[in-house]
């Protein structure tokens, strides 16, 4: 499957220049991207690049050491009532009591201390905003049927799109997602890799997505930023994803082969040196 979105004249992100420094070592420099409303863009790259470090940047909880870089038209941090954020994947207890659809509700109210009173809730236009916004964000990712379970009791491509529908519930027009497929089985990477797709394409939502692997979303990508060594790139996944560009890239010889199935494998990839904080083991 391949992407049909037309490029939109407004930009979600866009950067020019960009370089980081963490700890007075380079991360990646001269980074440029620009990402169109409504598209759907990984970034790629092997541990220890600065993939979630670009997340970060994007945030404004990591300054640029060069460049700039601009967010839903403004700097860093500024829209972030717009933006639906995703971390790493994180593990649910079993034993853990609370629904899935409680925790749908914290990305709507998970600033604010304490429940609400259960009385008061009936009668508050605000509370049953609240409640139509949850149930839509779960109809979304058509988690109804086990909305109401305890989170640690259902799959893990379960708990992934619950997690989803908790960073769509307030409406972002910027969807950040951190590694959403690491640690799911190929059934359920493709599940949720078209569960993006879908909500890319029927909320108009912009989404740029960090992962390891990018088989299970190839197909539905509009553009790709590759880290590595220091250095970035950015272009079609045609473009980028090349036995040149790469090799350009990493400075030193990389192939990348198509195996008869479609699947695209990238051989001679080096893994960067362990030095900072966004790297962990797959």
């Amino acid at each position: 499957m391949t992407s049909h979105r037309s490029p939109s004249r407004a930009a979600s992100i866009t950067v020019e220049g960009a370089e980081v420094r963490v700890v007075g070592r380079t991360i990646w420099r001269g980074l440029d991207l620009v990402v169109n409303d409504g598209e759907f863009v990984a970034v790629l790259g092997p541990n220890g690049v600065g993939k979630s470090t670009l997340i970060k940047v994007l945030l404004g909880l990591l300054p640029l050491a060069a460049g700039t870089v601009e967010v839903l038209h403004g700097p860093p941090g500024q829209a972030r009532a717009d933006i639906g954020y995703l971390p790493q994947r994180r593990s649910f207890d079993a034993r853990l009591p609370i629904r899935g659809v409680d925790i749908v509700r914290l990305g709507l109210n998970g600033d604010r201390w304490g429940f609400p009173l259960p009385g008061r809730r009936r009668w508050s236009e605000s509370a049953r905003t609240a409640d139509r916004r949850i149930a839509d964000a779960i109809d979304l990712v058509g988690a109804g049927p086990y909305a109401d379970r305890p989170i640690g009791q259902v799959s893990g491509g379960e708990q992934q799109r619950l997690l989803i529908a908790q960073a769509l519930v307030r409406r972002p027009r910027l969807l950040l997602l951190d590694e959403p497929l690491d640690s799911l089985d190929l059934p359920n990477q493709a599940a949720v890799a078209a569960l993006i797709e879908r909500i890319c394409d029927e909320s108009g939502v912009t989404v740029l997505l960090v992962a390891h692997d990018v088989n299970p979303i190839l197909g539905y990508l509009d553009r790709v930023v590759y880290l590595g060594r220091g250095g970035a790139v950015s272009g079609t996944p045609e473009e980028v994803i090349t036995s040149e560009t790469l090799t350009r890239l990493y400075d030193t010889p990389i192939e990348v082969l198509t195996t008869s199935d479609g699947r695209l494998v990238v051989v001679g990839q080096p893994e960067a040196p362990a030095h900072h904080s966004d790297r962990h083991v797959h």
